[in-house]
């Protein structure tokens, strides 16, 4: 009898089905914390240990975290160097690759660089004014245009019914949209920049030529596509222009857990994979190894609402479990009280701080629990607010980075220069022009002469700066070097120019650290730009019990994660599903889909919170004026027997006494008096 594969390790019937599939393409419907990961990894180093050579196989993920993990649990089945080889990673980064290979060919040249969401916002800004419509007081901001230029590109969708479905209160300045988003094109042309869109733009086109197509689609044996749901339209049609020839295709992802539209994602590429792909086997994975099966139930009654997807029902061999608690509280300040209690409770009870998460629909849900944590000094880290790359400072870097790259890169040299003492944005014009930044003279032309083209009252910050990038152009230092002398001649800027700034110089430190992994600057500036970490773990007080703290998240950012507590705050109509995503019945649904995401985190315990009345002027109003919530409608009638239920007490301050009587006083003076 011959030994097992190392893959075939502990999978279960439905897993082994899908990595031991032949022929055809494959669709894994895999529900939450089924062992999603373990079932494509099991499939990677079947198809390496049957001869497919680890190069010849493209693996797309949603975050390039998940590559990275993905390629670690493929190590010790394969070999670490084996695995290394296979080509895995975002549709951004691999997009990159590509371009940054065969750039010549494809028409881009090899200098080109990546802008990131804040610098294409930047840009979209700097083309609105030329337009002539800045000075238009309703006109779209330069985020709205971001966001509108985004969905026309993603969704493939004309910018006409796109306004009209999604941005309604701008489309009276359709016509001059449209010009502005012509020359944000021309003007990245001509900086020879890319931003997120033309990644997957390029993609495309190269994908689906007559010509370059079927190379491109032959560099590999297999494609193996995790998060399917999460795709776009974009995304879609990469993947089937790279199945040119009938190549196998594995997609791996739960339609119940699509919920990115707000990023042009749609549920629809994993529902109509059979029919866009015939032939398609459908495989489902329902056992799920994370949570009790009192949580799981909670988790099908509530999909089971939803109108259209694949049927799954999730089951557990685990044995036991306590309901899932639906805490209904007076208002906001007595939920804050109330998940702070719980925690500390579970605490007492033997449980970290890290493993448990509070969830919420919306960044700023959080905004008075923070407040009672601090003041209870309950240490946390908070996600799904301000992204590591986004923070001004961390930019400022960015920005110096990509000039050394990219000399043309406009958008970088105009942040740059206004960090210098005394230049605004007409002077960092006038010294963009005396540079010759659009001919791509400027960084040369700073390097060599920097005081002589800013005001005397900038040549200190000029010259340091300027020796800072000559350093990293003349002198072989690595990527992580390259940081520390760039943050080192920027240190004095950041000093000026911010608040807490041995905070945000620590952040440089950091992003140092991050940097020395990369071989070469390039890749580093792109790889965080496609795919940035999401935090620097700014605490809100001194860690605790070797660095213990609590988690708090927006449930997007907790997407793929777990904990064995999960407290899902705000569980009310117009909190979740929020009030702005409720005009539609595919918004319902996803909100539907966002509200199962978030319970299906949690492993032993999950406490929901109902508050009954908010406070009018948001969660710190203290004055008489509010409004009754009711409870969110993902959570009718017809799931109370799935519940606990607990009536959570309003704050003592705010308990109302009756009237106090007029003999007492008398009697506190009695007593007083008896004591001497």
């Amino acid at each position: 009898m011959h030994d097992e594969p190392r893959w075939s390790a502990g999978l279960d019937e439905s897993q082994r089905e899908a990595v031991e599939h032949d022929g055809g393409p494959l669709l894994i419907v895999a529900g939450a914390g089924t062992g999603k990961t373990r079932t494509l990894v099991a499939r990677l180093a079947r198809l390496i240990s049957g001869g497919t050579a680890p190069e010849r196989l493209l693996l797309v993920t949603f975050s390039r975290r998940a590559a990275d993990e993905m390629i670690r649990r493929l190590a010790p089945l394969v070999g670490p160097e084996v695995a290394r080889r296979v080509h895995a990673g975002t549709f951004h980064s691999v997009a990159h690759r590509l371009l940054r290979q065969h750039g010549e060919a494809l028409g881009l040249g090899a200098g080109f660089s990546v802008m990131d969401q804040g610098d294409a916002a930047d840009l979209m800004h700097l083309v609105r004014q030329e337009v002539g419509e800045g000075e238009r007081r309703r006109f779209p901001r330069k985020d709205t245009l971001v966001a509108v230029y985004s969905r026309v590109v993603n969704a493939q969708e004309p910018l006409r019914p796109v306004l009209r479905r999604h941005f309604p209160w701008v489309q009276e300045h359709e016509a001059a949209i449209g010009q502005v988003f012509s020359l944000y094109t021309e003007r990245k042309r001509a900086q020879g920049v890319l931003d997120f869109d033309d990644m997957l733009l390029y993609w495309r086109a190269a994908a689906t030529d007559p010509q370059v197509g079927p190379v491109l689609a032959a560099a590999y044996d297999h494609i193996l596509v995790d998060e399917y749901q999460d795709t776009n339209v974009l995304q879609a049609d990469i993947v089937a222009a790279l199945r040119a020839g009938a190549r196998p295709l594995t997609a791996v992802g739960d339609d119940a857990q699509s919920i990115y539209a707000f990023r042009a994602a749609t549920v629809r590429n994993m529902l109509d994979f059979p029919d866009r792909f015939p032939g398609a086997t459908v495989v489902k994975l329902e056992r799920n190894y994370r949570s009790t099966q009192p949580i799981l139930d909670l988790a099908n009654t509530v999909l089971a609402q939803a109108t259209e997807g694949y049927a799954k029902h999730l089951w557990t061999e685990r044995v036991g479990g306590l309901r899932p608690v639906l805490a209904t509280c007076p208002d906001e300040a007595s939920q804050a009280d109330a998940v702070a209690d719980v925690i500390l409770e579970h605490h007492e009870a033997g449980v970290a701080l890290r493993d448990q998460a509070v969830l919420f629909r919306t960044a700023h849900h959080s905004d008075l629990l923070e407040v009672e944590l601090r003041r209870r000094n309950i240490p946390f880290v908070k996600y799904g607010g301000l992204r590591f790359l986004e923070a001004a400072h961390v930019r400022d870097l960015i920005a110096a980075l990509r000039v050394l790259d990219n000399p043309r890169d406009e958008l970088a040299w105009y942040r740059l220069l206004q960090l210098l003492d005394g230049v605004g944005p007409a002077g960092a014009r006038r010294a963009m022009e005396a540079m010759g930044v659009g001919e791509g003279e400027g960084l040369g032309r700073f390097v060599d002469g920097a005081a002589g083209l800013v005001p005397a009252r900038a040549a200190n910050d000029a010259e340091r700066l300027a020796a800072a990038l000559r350093d990293c152009v003349t002198s072989a230092l690595a990527a992580g070097a390259q940081v520390e002398r760039l943050a080192a001649g920027l240190e004095p800027m950041i000093r000026r120019r911010y608040e807490n700034a041995d905070v945000r110089l620590r952040d440089l430190e950091a992003l140092a650290r991050v940097a020395g992994g990369f071989e070469d600057r390039s890749r580093m500036v792109a790889e965080l730009t496609l795919d940035p970490p999401a935090s620097t773990a700014d605490l809100a007080g001194p860690p605790l019990l070797d660095d213990d703290y609590v988690i708090l998240s927006t449930v997007h950012s907790a997407k793929g994660g777990e904990w064995r507590v999960v407290h899902l705050i705000h569980a009310a109509d117009g909190m979740f599903p929020s009030d702005m995503s409720t005009g539609s019945r595919e918004e319902i649904e996803e909100e539907r889909r966002l509200f199962y995401v978030a319970l299906t985190r949690a492993c032993e315990h999950l406490h929901i919170y109902a508050p009954l009345r908010y406070h009018h002027g948001g969660p710190f109003g203290r004055g008489d004026a509010h409004s009754y919530g009711q409870r969110t409608r993902f959570l009718p009638p017809s799931v109370e027997d799935l519940l606990d239920h607990r009536a959570v007490r309003g704050r003592r301050d705010d308990v109302a006494l009756p009237a106090l009587s007029a003999a007492l006083p008398s009697a506190v003076d009695d007593a007083l008096r008896g004591l001497w």
